[in-house]
């Protein structure tokens, strides 16, 4: 059973997604599952990790670990013997493009298809939405030239159909994240997921649900209709609808 979790945004630190957070742990199927973080895009960041532990092992009682794959190159056993261990594999949020481009190089990526083919949680929060997807819409070129950038597309694992957009009713250094996606989607073409701070979209097999941590976070699909971006709110319901609703036009 493929589980994926895409959440736009949320702060970990003050438990801002606990709603979305339960739902990850409940699809685990078990009480106290083994939940992995996979620091990658925030540079391995130990500070990102130790949030995430006091969350995911203090607030909500999982057995945590960690993933780190910068610097001296990763003994591959460890690497595989993690993931394969893991329950639910969270990953975090920062630069998509480096995040992807350590993942292809290590064979990560062969190994999270793997995790999703026997049933473990994918789930993350940004990049770690994004990369679930076929490509998703990215801030990673600020992190390389903070003072002239632009948002760019970068290709996914290809899991979950359609362009995603996490932080939706965000922004990074002041450029509104929706305008920007629009405009991206009026040039891609194809079907575009955005995702709210605050709201995650659950993909369980072929069916889907909008999980809210907020009252007015919400999900939408996007597609291009007589040359115009159509924006259309995700349905949100109690129980789980066909995957295939979301691509509808």
């Amino acid at each position: 059973m493929g589980k994926i979790v895409a959440i736009g945004g949320g702060d970990l630190s003050k438990l801002a997604t606990e709603p979305i957070d339960r739902t990850i742990i409940e699809l685990s199927g078990k009480s106290s599952p083994h939940a992995l973080f996979i620091p990658t895009a925030s540079s391995d960041s130990v500070e990102y990790w130790e949030t995430f532990d006091r969350a995911y092992r203090v607030a909500y009682g999982c057995d945590t670990d960690v993933l780190y794959l910068l610097g001296a190159t990763p003994d591959p056993s460890e690497v595989a013997r993690k993931i394969e261990r893991a329950d639910i594999i969270y990953v975090g949020g920062g630069n998509t493009l480096k995040m992807m481009r350590r993942w292809r190089r290590l064979g990560v990526d062969a190994l999270l298809r793997e995790a999703y083919a026997r049933g473990a949680v994918l789930c993350g929060v940004s990049a770690g939405a994004i990369c679930w997807f076929e490509s998703g819409h990215s801030d990673s070129m600020s992190f390389y030239h903070p003072e002239d950038w632009d948002y760019i597309a970068v290709t996914g694992m290809n899991l979950v159909k359609g362009l995603a957009c996490p932080h939706y009713n965000g922004e990074t250094a002041g450029v509104p994240r929706r305008k920007d996606f629009h405009d991206m989607v009026r040039r891609k073409g194809g079907v575009g997921i955005a995702i709210d701070n605050d709201c995650a979209l659950a993909i369980i097999d072929d069916a889907y649900k909008v999980l809210p941590a907020a009252p007015d976070a919400g999900a939408y699909t996007l597609f291009v209709s007589e040359r115009q971006v159509v924006e259309r709110p995700i349905e949100a319901d109690e129980e789980y609808l066909p995957l295939s609703n979301l691509y509808r036009r």
